[in-house]
């Protein structure tokens, strides 16, 4: 391996070979070791959390690092509860390992005011100040915002009698109807389309073809296994169900010998649980869509005289409206092309014909004689 390396002058970082060479640590917690060290004295008063995230480094990344420094020593931490009771934690950093009495000989020796007494106590904040006491007197809690009117101590009802409502002032009297509708025979209930103030609900759609003939076979199912009983509601209700079967191709014999094959073993306890499962889990699949026929050809043109001014006379079969093969109208677009360049190079797949029919026609374009 070439290697080429220059000293650099200035905005360096003395980094030990115990620290890079160091496998038991991983590369952020070398990154934030060697970023921390590099830091002026100004910028020391930081927490490590806050000076990691100026290298993006947080979460799982910043805690994994931080946890390998503190193990090997490079990081220690001191909590304490100052006056005030605020939690406070003091961190010590070095770029060199050092043991817990260690440690705690380094910080004596950097802050010799806390030997006796803490850092976290001489930065915990003041106690709070004494506050004035609150304006008025205690009053009773009110419920709800509501205050009884009087008390009832005599009373023990739980449920008193609510004060009778004063009646309204009675208004003219409607006059009766002149034309009054047939009243009900007595015994007769009217319907709710005929009770008066009911609103006329439209007409419901009759069920399709596919929903009559599925119900008919559920409700035919009783005959042949008396298991099978169900009702008009239920029957109708899974029709939706077994109407898709029909939908699909099956006939409805077809559709009552899925439903009675294979009967359980242990009978069947619900008619309509069964009949649900096996119309949902057994239905057939769809048929794949059929593909639109393929239009007829185009009819078979007869054959016509080509119409250009080529030596022999020869037909062709249009496919439009064209009067020149196409080898004639390839001779013609060419013969345009000769005359514009002034050349008579010929591609190598054109034919003889092609040939001569473009300089035929190349010199009349000039005005040349053929």
């Amino acid at each position: 391996m070439l290697r080429h390396v220059i000293a650099p002058s200035s905005g360096w970082t003395k980094a030990s070979h115990t620290v890079v060479r160091d496998r038991r640590m991983n590369s952020d917690a070398k990154i934030l070791l060697l970023y921390v060290q590099g830091l002026p004295e100004s910028a020391t008063g930081r927490p490590l959390g806050e000076l990691a995230q100026k290298l993006e480094m947080k979460g799982r990344a910043y805690q994994q690092a931080k946890k390998q420094l503190i193990e090997h020593g490079y990081v220690h931490e001191w909590r304490g509860q100052g006056d005030g009771g605020r939690w406070v934690t003091e961190q010590l950093f070095a770029n060199t390992p050092l043991t817990r009495d260690e440690a705690r000989a380094v910080r004596a020796r950097l802050s010799p005011e806390g030997a006796g007494s803490t850092r976290a106590e001489r930065l915990s904040a003041p106690p709070p100040s004494a506050q004035s006491p609150t304006v008025g007197e205690p009053t009773p809690p009110s419920a709800g915002g509501y205050v009884p009117e009087e008390e009832h101590v005599d009373e023990n009802t739980p449920h008193p009698p609510s004060e009778a409502e004063p009646e309204p002032n009675p208004g003219p009297e409607p006059e009766p109807d002149p034309k009054p509708g047939p009243e009900p025979e007595a015994g007769h209930r009217p319907t709710p389309a005929q009770e008066p103030g009911a609103e006329a609900r439209p007409p419901q759609p009759p069920p399709s073809p596919q929903l009559t003939r599925a119900e008919r076979v559920l409700l035919s199912l009783r005959h042949t296994r008396r298991e099978l009983l169900l009702g008009v509601g239920e029957a109708r209700a899974l029709a939706v169900e077994a109407a898709k079967w029909l939908e699909r191709g099956l006939t409805e014999s077809e559709l009552r010998h899925a439903l009675l094959a294979e009967p359980p073993k242990g009978g069947v306890r619900s008619a309509v649980g069964f009949l649900r499962h096996r119309l949902t889990h057994k239905c057939p699949v769809a048929p794949a869509p059929v593909a639109p026929p393929e239009p007829p050809p185009p009819p078979v043109r007869a054959l016509i005289t080509c119409t250009s001014e080529a030596e022999e006379d020869h037909v062709f079969r249009p496919l439009g409206d064209e009067t020149e093969c196409a080898d004639c109208r390839r001779a013609t677009a060419y013969a345009s092309w000769m005359v514009d360049t002034d050349t008579y190079d010929f591609p190598p797949d054109m034919t003889w014909r092609q040939r001569f029919v473009a300089v035929a026609k190349a010199d009349a374009l000039r005005g040349e004689p053929a």
